[in-house]
């Protein structure tokens, strides 16, 4: 990823300033001048949140149940621009026909990104509604990962849930979604 252009960097601050106090409910107790100064000493983190909003992630800054902070995917559906993919490297490379693109691990990897863990998600459902209508890969205990499975969540009936899937499979629906700690 390319460093971005002052112009560049002042519309994507603008993007993320107004988000932020669009949705002060994900953040209560944080002040925008403080994650500004964070970011900017940081530019590798101006470039992974140019990626999470290029791809559809609409991140925002959420407080994480031990206290920490992060940006995260906050979109309602899971990010448009990182669906289709399969859930890492070597489901890809086991894939004989119908390859997907790309995998999850490899693309949030390649964008700064962790995929959200099982717990992270249902935090994140308790800030508001996320993939009613979508499905986001997340992190897959090992122990699952080796029998060739993996595991993904949704909202549904208002109520989250967490399925397997075989890693190698993929869907125009299902997607993934990152965060950073800042």
């Amino acid at each position: 990823m390319a460093n971005l252009s002052t112009e560049e960097r002042n519309e994507l601050t603008a993007i993320l300033e107004a988000r932020f106090h669009t949705h002060l409910e994900r953040h209560l107790d944080v002040v925008w001048s403080d994650v500004v100064t964070k970011l900017e000493t940081n530019s590798d983190k101006l470039r992974t949140l140019s990626e999470m909003e290029r791809t559809g992630g609409e991140p925002d800054v959420i407080r994480l149940p031990n206290g920490d902070l992060a940006f995260c995917d906050c979109s309602p559906e899971s990010p448009s621009g990182r669906r289709s993919l399969c859930y890492d490297e070597q489901a890809l490379a086991a894939r004989k026909k119908n390859k997907p693109d790309g995998s999850a691990i490899a693309l949030a990897e390649q964008i700064g990104l962790e995929l959200l863990d099982e717990a992270t998600y249902r935090h994140l459902q308790t800030l508001g509604t996320f993939d009613s209508k979508t499905s986001s890969w997340i992190v897959t205990p090992e122990t699952i990962r080796q029998k060739g499975g993996a595991l993904f969540c949704d909202r549904r009936y208002n109520h989250t849930f967490v399925y397997h899937n075989g890693a190698d499979s993929y869907y125009a629906a299902r997607g993934f979604r990152g965060m950073f700690k800042i």
